[in-house]
């Protein structure tokens, strides 16, 4: 395959890392995001914390329905935090918006620690459940190192790789998971190499984000220290 984005192979299942952060699937017709954090800036305002950009939620959106143009896909699955508390509420164009992205499809709103079960009307959009099994693999929200059987397809910790002075959100693949970055705009991130990344991923690969999908190794190679010249 060629093109900006990443094609994967994790316990069978053919995949593809896409540049924009969405995880398709097409055998499954489905496409996989994590931690679209809807709501986020009218969560942040009615709770007096730092103001973000008002049109996060439209960008989150957008590129939600760009994904879906580009795959075709026929199902979405959002594995938790899809909005960013139990009372998060959209303005009008954006809640019209995701009715018609979810319209004709097949839409599964997985639980995260920011959208309990139960919290999300999901009537309106789809289902929500704890957690669901997909072929050879799990998807949940928050994958736990030590105890998950594997292979577990997850997001929760919105991962990013540091790379030539540029932090980048990432994908992370290892023996027997699966992190995604976080989709939404303005979600911030977590260094694959803080001790909870690390614990599930602690060798594999990384697939960054951006204009185009670019796979590395993980963890990166120690820098080579530069030889003087005498």
């Amino acid at each position: 395959m060629t093109g900006p984005h990443h094609p994967i192979t994790f316990h069978g299942a053919r995949l593809v890392a896409r540049a924009d952060g969405a995880l398709h699937w097409p055998d499954q017709d489905s496409l996989i995001v994590a931690d679209l954090h809807l709501g986020k800036p009218e969560r942040l305002a009615r709770c007096g914390g730092g103001l973000i950009p008002p049109y996060g939620d439209a960008e989150t959106l957008a590129r939600l329905r760009r994904a879906l143009q580009e795959t075709g896909a026929g199902r979405v699955i959002v594995l938790g935090d899809g909005f960013d508390d139990p009372l998060a509420c959209l303005v009008e164009a954006d809640r019209i918006l995701l009715a018609s992205l979810a319209a004709g499809r097949g839409w599964v709103w997985v639980a995260g620690n920011h959208d309990p079960m139960g919290a999300i009307n999901a009537a309106a959009f789809g289902s929500q459940v704890d957690a669901l099994s997909l072929g050879p693999l799990s998807l949940r929200h928050i994958a736990q190192a030590g105890t998950d059987a594997g292979p577990v397809v997850s997001g929760h910790f919105h991962p990013a790789v540091r790379l030539a002075r540029r932090r980048r959100p990432a994908f992370l693949i290892g023996a027997k998971h699966l992190v995604l970055p976080a989709f939404g705009a303005y979600t911030g991130g977590l260094d694959a190499d803080d001790p909870a990344l690390m614990a599930l991923v602690p060798r594999g690969h990384a697939v960054l984000t951006g204009s185009r999908a670019l796979v590395v190794p993980w963890p990166l190679p120690a820098p080579r220290a530069r030889r003087r010249v005498e």
